[in-house]
């Protein structure tokens, strides 16, 4: 396969190039270290650089190129998807993937966004958090269960939840809670329904606090 032109656009790391089987398509150049196969084109820092017009490259290199184009293509479906909305990391790389891009692209592509900050789980996190806990009547437990479930890790998850959770915003949410499933305090000064407040996630002081605003 032969160069016919390759060349670099406003954005530096941009490329697009010319092949002589008629193919012209754009690649980032950073892809090209995230190719599967046996080019590695980050041994040589002037690969890029030094290629021109009607230079023979081969099957790897090619398939390099090819891949990085395909990156290219998956970062611009991407970024359509996180300009309607956040989105989680394997959130993301699911919808990509069910597009068509192979998991190497696609992984290659999350990489790349985390490190600018446009995708963030801890971020994510922290706005579904905003508005579950404004329209919902749901216990730390199952918010943090919620969050796992969108492929939040466990450590994102639970520090996004312990911000969320201010004394005042746990203690109303307490209350809504116990309203919503309508529970009531059993025999003991209440003793179960404690057991089932702590074992939802709800602090030892919120429950406390609560317990003192009640005359049982």
């Amino acid at each position: 396969m032969t160069i016919i032109s390759i060349k670099t656009g406003t954005d530096a790391e941009l490329r697009r190039i010319a092949l002589s089987d008629g193919s012209l398509f754009s690649f980032r150049v950073s892809y090209l270290a995230d190719f599967p196969g046996p080019f590695r084109p980050e041994a040589d820092g002037d690969f890029i650089d030094g290629l021109a017009g009607g230079e023979e490259i081969s099957a790897g290199e090619e398939g390099a190129f090819r891949f990085a184009a395909a990156c290219l293509r998956a970062e611009r479906a991407a970024l359509r998807l996180t300009a309607r909305a956040e989105q989680t990391m394997r959130g993301l790389s699911r919808k990509l993937e069910r597009r068509g891009f192979a998991d190497a692209c696609v992984q290659a592509v999350i990489r790349h966004l985390e490190a600018l900050g446009l995708v963030n789980d801890r971020r994510f996190a922290g706005l579904w958090l905003q508005s579950r806990l404004a329209r919902r009547r749901e216990s730390p437990r199952r918010l943090l269960a919620a969050l796992r479930g969108r492929g939040i890790c466990r450590t994102d998850a639970e520090d996004a939840l312990k911000s969320a959770l201010s004394f005042q915003t746990e203690s109303a949410l307490l209350r809504d809670y116990i309203e919503k499933l309508r529970l009531s305090p059993e025999a003991a000064g209440g003793l179960s329904l404690k057991y089932h407040l702590r074992g939802e996630g709800f602090s030892a002081p919120v429950i406390q606090g609560y317990w003192e605003e009640r005359e049982w």
